[in-house]
C-alpha cells in the first residue's frame, strides 16, 4: 500500500528534526552552565566584578537550556498535530532565546578585554588589603586559599605580593600556608621562601587562562546554540503561515 502523505508532510518532518536539535542545544547549554557555575571557573571569583560575568552567563545558560528542552518538545507537538497555537508559542519563545544567546555571547566578548587589561592592579591591591590568612571565616580569604591550593600558585604576581600586606603585618608571615607545596611540613613556616617549599609563581596568569577558556567556551556555545535553533525558527514560522 502506498504511503499517504498529508499536506506539508516534508516540512513537518524537517521541523521535527529541527526540534530534536533544539533539545540537543538545550542539553549543551545546560552542560555549559553546570561547568561554569560549579567547575574550575568558580576560582575566578577572586578577580572581582570584572570576571563575575562568567558566573552570570553560566547561570543564564542553565536557564536557557532548561527552557530550550521542553520548548523543542512543544515545537515537535505543534508540527505533528498542526497546532498553530503551539507553533506560534514555539516561534516567539525561540526568537527570544536566540536573541538572548547572541546578547550573552556579546557580553562575554565585551568583558574579556577588561579582565586582561584592568584586573591585575585591582586584584593585587585588594589581596594586600583584604586577605587575612588560612582558615579565616571571610569569603575572600577562603576563595584565595582555594585558588592557591588548586592552581599551585602564590599571590597575584608571585609570593612577594604578601610582603607589607595586612596579612603579613597581622601574622608576621611572608606568605600563607596555601602557598606551600606541602602544607603539613615543618618547612612551611611562613618564612622559608625556598623553591622546594613554596610555589613561587603567581595565580593571575592561571586565572586569566581559565577566564579566557571559559569565555570562549560560553561564547561559542551560545552562538552555536543560536545557529542550531535559527533554522527551526524559520521552519516553524513557515509551517505556521502555511497552516493559516
Amino acid at each position: 500500500m502506498a504511503e499517504i502523505h498529508t499536506p506539508y508532510s516534508s516540512l513537518k518532518k524537517l521541523l521535527s528534526v529541527l526540534n530534536g536539535l533544539m533539545v540537543v542545544s538545550g542539553i549543551v547549554l545546560l552542560g555549559l552552565g553546570v561547568d561554569v557555575t560549579h567547575g574550575e571557573a568558580t576560582l575566578t571569583a577572586v578577580l572581582g566584578v570584572s570576571s563575575a560575568y562568567l558566573q552570570h552567563v553560566g547561570r543564564l545558560c542553565l536557564v536557557l537550556g532548561t527552557v530550550a528542552i521542553p520548548l523543542g518538545l512543544v515545537g515537535w507537538y505543534g508540527a505533528t498535530t498542526e497546532s498553530r497555537g503551539a507553533l506560534l508559542f514555539c516561534f516567539l519563545s525561540t526568537v527570544i532565546i536566540v536573541i538572548v544567546e547572541v546578547a550573552a555571547a556579546t557580553v562575554v566578548l565585551a568583558f574579556l578585554p577588561i579582565v586582561q587589561d584592568v584586573t591585575l592592579e585591582h586584584t593585587l591591591v585588594t589581596l594586600r588589603k583584604n586577605y587575612r590568612g588560612y582558615n579565616e571565616p571571610d569569603d575572600y580569604s577562603t576563595q584565595w586559599n582555594l585558588v592557591m591550593e588548586k592552581l599551585k600558585c602564590c599571590g597575584v604576581n608571585n609570593y612577594t605580593d604578601f610582603s607589607g600586606s595586612n596579612f603579613a603585618k597581622t601574622t608576621g608571615h611572608s606568605y600563607p600556608r596555601d602557598c606551600c607545596k606541602s602544607m603539613g611540613t615543618a618547612a612551611c613556616d611562613g618564612r622559608n621562601t625556598s623553591t622546594a617549599v613554596i610555589h613561587q609563581g603567581g595565580c593571575f596568569s592561571k586565572l586569566l587562562k581559565i577566564t579566557k577558556a571559559h569565555s570562549f567556551m560560553l561564547c561559542g556555545g551560545s552562538l552555536g546554540a543560536a545557529g542550531i535553533q535559527l533554522p527551526g525558527v524559520l521552519a516553524t514560522l513557515l509551517l505556521f503561515v502555511k497552516l493559516g
